[in-house]
């Protein structure tokens, strides 16, 4: 498999997000060998967006991001992985976009297991029934691949962890919604996946849960 190259996240972020979908997230595990999924689901976000790390980033007296902060990584080399956690458990992985120096990242929601899918199930909690269950959510495929803080930072343009066109596929429909589980900026439709596939993940675009939590106060 031939990793995508640099140019590919150089490019504006809505443009990348999409793109991705249909991509192969290959990750070459030293000790379980290859795991292999297919993007299905992702989110961008933008220099200008409410809802991104960077969007309050700090700047020195030369107009450039200061290096403190994890806000700082969305500024980097397109490419780059900007993975984190949330609620103190979930890691979640992150591409950097844009041309150095302009923050832009992508988040990947969902992939379909493709390859190592036992290793996958070995890492997701024994008590799970349904296959789509083993990655369809950032947190869940970040768990199942193993990715944590020490990938934060990885050139995804190379191995060990990197992304993959896959040669000969037919392109995928696309379906796009406002972002899940933020409550800024959830008017941007910014959310891309692939309508029906059961790795997306169930959870309600954030534009569609704070419309039906006002209406029930109404």
């Amino acid at each position: 498999m031939s990793p995508l190259p640099c140019s590919f996240f150089a490019r504006p972020t809505l443009e990348v997000a999409p793109d991705l979908l249909g991509t192969l997230l290959v990750y070459e595990d030293p000790e379980a060998g290859r795991l292999v999924g297919r993007v299905v689901e992702t989110e961008a976000y933008t220099a200008d967006d409410p809802a991104m790390h960077g969007w309050k980033a700090e700047f020195g007296p030369e107009g450039f991001v200061r290096p403190v902060g994890r806000a700082a990584d969305l500024f980097a080399a397109p490419g780059t992985a900007y993975v984190y956690r949330i609620y103190y458990r979930y890691w979640l992985l992150n591409v950097v976009t844009e041309p150095e120096g302009t923050a832009g990242a992508v988040l990947i929601r969902g992939v379909e297991p493709l390859e190592g899918e036992a290793v996958m199930a070995a890492r997701r909690p024994p008590t799970l029934k349904r296959r789509r269950d083993l990655t369809n959510g950032p947190g869940k495929l970040a768990e199942a691949f193993a990715l944590d803080g020490r990938h934060h930072g990885a050139d995804l343009t190379r191995p060990p962890l990197y992304f993959a066109g896959e040669v000969g596929a037919a392109p995928l429909p696309v379906a796009v919604s406002s972002r899940i589980g933020i409550t800024r900026g959830i008017d941007r439709p910014y959310r891309f996946y692939v309508p029906g596939h059961p790795f997306v993940s169930p959870g309600e675009p954030s534009d569609l849960r704070v419309a039906r939590k006002t209406r029930r106060r109404e």
